[in-house]
Protein backbone atom coordinates (compact mmCIF):
# COMPACT_ATOMS: atom_id res chain seq x y z
CA UNK A 1 0.00 0.00 0.00
CA UNK A 2 2.83 2.65 0.55
CA UNK A 3 4.41 1.88 -2.63
CA UNK A 4 0.42 2.92 -4.62
CA UNK A 5 0.31 5.66 -2.27
CA UNK A 6 3.76 7.07 -3.36
CA UNK A 7 2.47 6.67 -6.85
CA UNK A 8 -0.48 8.24 -6.23
CA UNK A 9 1.79 11.53 -4.77
CA UNK A 10 4.22 10.98 -7.81
CA UNK A 11 1.08 11.24 -10.13
CA UNK A 12 -0.67 14.68 -8.19
CA UNK A 13 2.98 16.36 -8.10
CA UNK A 14 3.35 15.84 -12.09
CA UNK A 15 0.00 17.16 -12.95
CA UNK A 16 0.63 19.85 -10.37
CA UNK A 17 3.39 21.00 -11.81
CA UNK A 18 2.11 20.81 -15.24
CA UNK A 19 -0.15 23.44 -14.53
CA UNK A 20 1.37 25.70 -12.45
CA UNK A 21 2.53 29.22 -14.70
CA UNK A 22 4.79 28.83 -17.81
CA UNK A 23 8.65 30.56 -16.76
CA UNK A 24 9.64 33.71 -18.31
CA UNK A 25 11.89 33.30 -21.30
CA UNK A 26 14.84 35.18 -21.54
CA UNK A 27 15.96 37.91 -24.62
CA UNK A 28 19.45 38.33 -25.98
CA UNK A 29 21.23 41.24 -25.67
CA UNK A 30 20.84 41.54 -29.36
CA UNK A 31 17.19 40.66 -29.00
CA UNK A 32 16.86 43.39 -26.98
CA UNK A 33 18.54 46.31 -29.04
CA UNK A 34 16.98 45.08 -31.74
CA UNK A 35 13.69 45.63 -30.51
CA UNK A 36 14.69 49.26 -29.52
CA UNK A 37 15.86 50.02 -32.73
CA UNK A 38 12.92 49.06 -34.33
CA UNK A 39 10.54 50.75 -31.79
CA UNK A 40 12.46 54.06 -32.29
CA UNK A 41 12.16 54.24 -36.07
CA UNK A 42 8.19 53.22 -35.46
CA UNK A 43 8.06 56.06 -33.31
CA UNK A 44 9.81 58.64 -35.83
CA UNK A 45 7.68 57.39 -38.65
CA UNK A 46 4.70 58.44 -36.34
CA UNK A 47 5.73 61.76 -35.58
CA UNK A 48 7.24 62.95 -39.30
CA UNK A 49 3.56 61.52 -40.10
CA UNK A 50 1.91 63.45 -37.33
CA UNK A 51 4.14 66.77 -38.95
CA UNK A 52 2.36 69.15 -41.33
CA UNK A 53 3.73 69.29 -44.77
CA UNK A 54 6.04 72.54 -45.22
CA UNK A 55 4.35 73.97 -48.40
CA UNK A 56 7.07 74.97 -51.04
CA UNK A 57 7.58 78.77 -50.67
CA UNK A 58 7.05 79.74 -54.48
CA UNK A 59 9.95 81.12 -56.16
CA UNK A 60 10.62 85.01 -56.24
CA UNK A 61 9.85 86.76 -59.79
CA UNK A 62 13.57 87.66 -61.57
CA UNK A 63 13.45 90.19 -63.88
CA UNK A 64 14.33 89.34 -67.38
CA UNK A 65 14.21 91.22 -70.64
CA UNK A 66 10.38 91.30 -71.77
CA UNK A 67 10.19 92.45 -75.59
CA UNK A 68 8.96 95.73 -76.67
CA UNK A 69 5.47 96.58 -75.62
CA UNK A 70 2.91 97.50 -78.17
CA UNK A 71 3.42 100.93 -79.10
CA UNK A 72 0.16 103.24 -78.42
CA UNK A 73 1.46 106.57 -79.29
CA UNK A 74 0.55 109.58 -76.31
CA UNK A 75 -0.06 112.02 -78.71
CA UNK A 76 0.73 112.19 -82.84
CA UNK A 77 3.60 114.37 -83.34
CA UNK A 78 3.24 116.92 -86.40
CA UNK A 79 5.67 116.86 -88.86
CA UNK A 80 8.85 119.23 -88.97
CA UNK A 81 8.17 120.23 -92.59
CA UNK A 82 4.36 120.76 -94.00
CA UNK A 83 3.39 117.62 -95.95
CA UNK A 84 0.11 115.80 -97.51
CA UNK A 85 -1.36 113.01 -95.57
CA UNK A 86 -0.58 109.99 -96.44
CA UNK A 87 -2.15 108.49 -99.91
CA UNK A 88 -3.16 105.23 -98.14
CA UNK A 89 -3.85 104.81 -94.53
CA UNK A 90 -3.50 101.67 -92.68
CA UNK A 91 -6.81 99.74 -92.17
CA UNK A 92 -8.03 96.33 -91.26
CA UNK A 93 -5.44 94.30 -88.99
CA UNK A 94 -2.36 96.73 -90.35
CA UNK A 95 -2.04 98.20 -86.74
CA UNK A 96 1.75 99.25 -88.20
CA UNK A 97 3.00 96.82 -84.98
CA UNK A 98 5.17 94.50 -88.10
CA UNK A 99 8.32 94.55 -89.51
CA UNK A 100 8.47 98.06 -91.11
CA UNK A 101 9.32 97.75 -95.36
CA UNK A 102 12.19 99.59 -95.78
CA UNK A 103 12.35 98.94 -99.68
CA UNK A 104 9.28 101.09 -99.99
CA UNK A 105 9.14 103.63 -97.10
CA UNK A 106 10.78 106.08 -99.18
CA UNK A 107 13.87 108.41 -98.44
CA UNK A 108 16.09 107.60 -95.19
CA UNK A 109 17.44 110.66 -93.26
CA UNK A 110 20.59 109.87 -90.72
CA UNK A 111 19.76 108.82 -87.57
CA UNK A 112 22.56 108.01 -84.91
CA UNK A 113 21.43 106.02 -81.84
CA UNK A 114 23.68 106.67 -78.54
CA UNK A 115 23.53 104.44 -75.77
CA UNK A 116 24.73 106.94 -72.61
CA UNK A 117 22.34 104.49 -70.37
CA UNK A 118 25.30 103.09 -68.42
CA UNK A 119 23.81 100.07 -69.04
CA UNK A 120 22.89 97.13 -71.85
CA UNK A 121 19.84 98.40 -74.01
CA UNK A 122 17.01 96.93 -76.23
CA UNK A 123 15.86 99.50 -78.94
CA UNK A 124 12.79 99.62 -80.60
CA UNK A 125 11.96 102.15 -83.25
CA UNK A 126 8.48 102.10 -84.14
CA UNK A 127 7.16 104.52 -87.42
CA UNK A 128 3.57 103.84 -86.08
CA UNK A 129 1.84 105.79 -88.66
CA UNK A 130 1.54 105.21 -92.14
CA UNK A 131 4.05 108.08 -93.78
CA UNK A 132 3.99 109.71 -97.07
CA UNK A 133 4.49 106.07 -98.90
CA UNK A 134 2.07 104.60 -96.84
CA UNK A 135 4.27 102.55 -94.78
CA UNK A 136 4.40 101.50 -90.72
CA UNK A 137 6.31 99.48 -88.93
CA UNK A 138 9.17 98.37 -86.41
CA UNK A 139 12.59 98.54 -86.36
CA UNK A 140 14.53 96.70 -83.53
CA UNK A 141 17.94 96.31 -81.83
CA UNK A 142 18.53 93.96 -78.89
CA UNK A 143 22.02 93.69 -76.33
CA UNK A 144 23.44 96.58 -77.14
CA UNK A 145 26.34 97.65 -74.79
CA UNK A 146 26.91 100.60 -72.80
CA UNK A 147 28.64 103.66 -75.13
CA UNK A 148 27.15 102.04 -78.26
CA UNK A 149 26.67 104.03 -81.28
CA UNK A 150 25.14 103.49 -84.63
CA UNK A 151 24.15 105.64 -87.68
CA UNK A 152 20.43 104.21 -88.85
CA UNK A 153 18.96 105.05 -91.98
CA UNK A 154 15.09 105.69 -90.78
CA UNK A 155 12.33 107.05 -93.70
CA UNK A 156 10.58 110.00 -93.00
CA UNK A 157 7.42 110.11 -90.86
CA UNK A 158 6.54 110.05 -86.96
CA UNK A 159 8.46 107.79 -84.89
CA UNK A 160 8.30 106.79 -81.46
CA UNK A 161 11.18 105.71 -79.58
CA UNK A 162 11.25 103.28 -76.84
CA UNK A 163 14.27 101.48 -74.70
CA UNK A 164 14.47 98.51 -72.59
CA UNK A 165 17.79 99.37 -70.24
CA UNK A 166 19.14 96.65 -67.83
CA UNK A 167 21.12 98.50 -65.76
CA UNK A 168 24.03 97.40 -62.99
CA UNK A 169 23.14 95.91 -59.73
CA UNK A 170 19.98 93.25 -61.58
CA UNK A 171 17.79 97.12 -61.82
CA UNK A 172 16.18 97.85 -65.16
CA UNK A 173 14.33 100.70 -66.85
CA UNK A 174 11.87 101.85 -69.83
CA UNK A 175 11.67 104.96 -71.66
CA UNK A 176 10.19 106.08 -74.24
CA UNK A 177 9.91 109.22 -76.76
CA UNK A 178 8.64 110.50 -79.86
CA UNK A 179 10.24 112.26 -82.63
CA UNK A 180 9.34 113.26 -86.43
CA UNK A 181 11.86 112.92 -89.10
CA UNK A 182 11.11 115.68 -91.98
CA UNK A 183 10.85 114.67 -95.59
CA UNK A 184 13.89 116.10 -97.49
CA UNK A 185 16.08 116.79 -94.57
CA UNK A 186 19.63 116.64 -94.34
CA UNK A 187 20.29 117.11 -90.88
CA UNK A 188 21.37 114.52 -88.72
CA UNK A 189 18.97 113.92 -85.70
CA UNK A 190 20.83 112.18 -82.35
CA UNK A 191 18.94 109.67 -80.43
CA UNK A 192 20.72 109.68 -76.87
CA UNK A 193 19.50 106.97 -75.04
CA UNK A 194 19.88 107.77 -70.94
CA UNK A 195 19.30 105.98 -67.66
CA UNK A 196 16.27 108.05 -66.73
CA UNK A 197 15.32 109.29 -70.86
CA UNK A 198 15.48 109.43 -74.20
CA UNK A 199 16.02 112.42 -76.34
CA UNK A 200 15.99 113.13 -79.92
CA UNK A 201 17.89 116.51 -80.76
CA UNK A 202 20.35 117.49 -83.39
CA UNK A 203 23.70 117.69 -82.36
Amino acid sequence: MTRYLAAILLGVALLVTACGPAGTPTLSAADVEGTAVAAAWTVVAATQQAMPTATPVPPSATASPTPPPTFTPFAAPTLSTPSPQPAVQASGTDNCLHPLNMGEAGPTHRVRAENNSGGTINLSLNLWTPNLFAQCGALSWSGKPPGWKEIIMLPGGSWFAYAWIQLKGGKSAEHGNSFTIGYGSDDLIVLDIRADKILAHYP
